[in-house]
C-alpha cells in the first residue's frame, strides 16, 4: 500500500464476512472492479484468515485487510495471511501495542471521547468509529470536531447507502464502513454483477 492511511484508500471500505472461502476471491473482484480497493474481511468465520489469504494471493489490485481484530494472536495471524491493515471494534493498550509492532495501518475502536483522547495521548489519530449509528451517528461525529479536531474517523455499524453521505461530509470523516454493498441474498446466490453494481454506487459517493 502506497498510501499509510487506511482512511484515504476509499470512500467506503466494505466490511465483508466470509463463510465460504471459495466466495472471497470473486467477491474481492467485484469489489474491487466496482472501484472498491479496500476490502475489510472480519474474524467472525472459520474461513477469515484462509478469506484473507486467497484474497492477497489472487487479487492483486485489492487492498485487504482484517477486522474484528481483538487480539495479539488475531493482529500475527492477519499479518501473516496477508492482511495490509488491521480494524478493531475497540482497543487495549495491550492490542495497541500489538498492532503498532504490525508494521500495517491500523484502525482502533472507538465509542467515546475519553477513548479518543487516549488514543490521541498515546500517538495514534486515525481511528473507527463503532457502533456508529448506535453510538450517536453523524452529530456525536461532528461534536467530536470542535475539541479534537486532530481525531479523524472511519465510522462502520449501521451505516447505509443513504446515511454515508452525512457522514463523509464531516471533515473528520476519512471514509465511511459498511456492508450494504454485499446483501446476503446476493452471496448467496454468488451473483457477483450485482455486487458489483453496488460496490460501484458505493464508491461514487463523496
Amino acid at each position: 500500500m502506497t498510501d499509510s492511511s487506511v482512511l484515504d484508500l476509499a470512500p467506503v471500505v466494505p466490511v465483508v464476512v466470509v463463510e465460504d472461502v471459495a466466495d472471497a476471491v470473486p467477491l474481492a473482484r467485484a469489489l474491487v472492479a466496482g472501484g472498491l480497493r479496500a476490502i475489510e474481511v472480519t474474524l467472525r468465520t472459520p474461513a477469515a484468515l484462509d478469506a484473507i489469504r486467497a484474497v492477497a494471493d489472487e487479487v492483486p489490485d485489492a487492498v485487504v485487510g482484517a477486522g474484528t481484530v481483538i487480539s495479539p494472536q488475531n493482529v500475527a495471524d492477519s499479518v501473516a495471511a496477508g492482511a495490509r491493515f488491521l480494524v478493531s471494534p475497540g482497543w487495549t493498550d495491550t492490542l495497541l501495542a500489538a498492532m503498532k509492532e504490525s508494521g500495517v495501518p491500523f484502525l482502533p475502536g472507538v465509542s467515546t471521547t475519553s477513548e479518543v483522547v487516549a488514543l490521541l495521548e498515546r500517538g495514534v489519530s486515525e481511528m473507527k468509529f463503532f457502533p456508529a449509528e448506535a453510538a450517536g451517528g453523524v452529530p456525536y461525529l461532528k461534536s467530536l470536531a470542535g475539541p479534537l479536531p486532530q481525531a479523524r474517523f472511519c465510522p462502520t455499524g449501521g451505516v447505509s447507502l443513504g446515511s454515508a453521505p452525512s457522514y463523509l461530509a464531516l471533515k473528520n470523516v476519512g471514509c465511511v464502513g459498511g456492508s450494504w454493498m454485499l446483501p446476503a441474498d446476493a452471496v448467496a446466490a454468488k451473483d457477483w454483477a450485482r455486487i458489483e453494481t453496488l460496490a460501484r454506487e458505493a464508491a461514487g459517493l463523496k
